[in-house]
């Protein structure tokens, strides 16, 4: 009986050592943990923000400015200028687009050498339109130039089309977005 005794009592230590051990590490785990969380100061988050300046504004194209006909193209320049607190990606479409000449003029927008946007001006939408591969600095201001070509192969059907548009701007910042996402 005294060997049975003997083994129960072992156990009996083994169990009560091993109940100290766990309390002992759940207790100076539970230390760390709140020690972490406690001596983590000073943190500080601020969010920037996104403001372009799409040519002061003003109409790229005045009403009455020009009266298009078959085969000729016009060009202008007008500028975007980044006033945002960080870098950012951009791009150029046209909005509240009406007219028969939407569907017949080629719209091409670029910036220097690269290309925006180019395809009939209803079809360059804001769900359409990319941005450019290079991003719009702090206070960068970039000239870009817009052209319409009226395409002679419509030759005189068109008379009397007209075409009423506004040329918007979407930014987004670059950092942090690879994929130029503009949601």
């Amino acid at each position: 009986m005294s060997n049975e005794n003997s083994k129960t009592a072992r156990k009996m230590t083994a169990g009560i050592v091993t109940i100290f051990i766990l309390a002992f590490c759940l207790t100076v785990t539970s230390f760390a943990l709140a020690y972490a969380m406690v001596s983590v100061e000073n943190n500080f988050f601020q969010t920037g923000y996104v403001k372009i300046n799409l040519n002061d504004g003003k109409p790229i194209i005045e009403e009455h400015e020009y009266l298009f006909e078959p085969g000729m193209t016009v060009v202008k320049d007008f500028f975007i200028e980044n006033l945002s607190s960080g870098s950012v990606y951009y791009r150029i479409y046209f909005d509240t687009v009406t007219g028969g000449l939407a569907d017949v003029l080629d719209v091409t927008v670029k910036d220097g050498e690269q290309v925006l946007c180019t395809g009939k001006m209803r079809e360059l939408t804001q769900e359409v339109v990319d941005s450019g591969e290079f991003p719009l600095d702090i206070q960068e201001r970039r000239n870009l130039t817009i052209t319409f070509h009226f395409p002679s192969e419509y030759g005189n059907a068109t008379q009397g089309l007209d075409l009423s548009f506004a040329v918007c701007a979407d930014a987004v910042q670059s950092k942090n977005n690879p994929n130029r996402d503009f949601d």
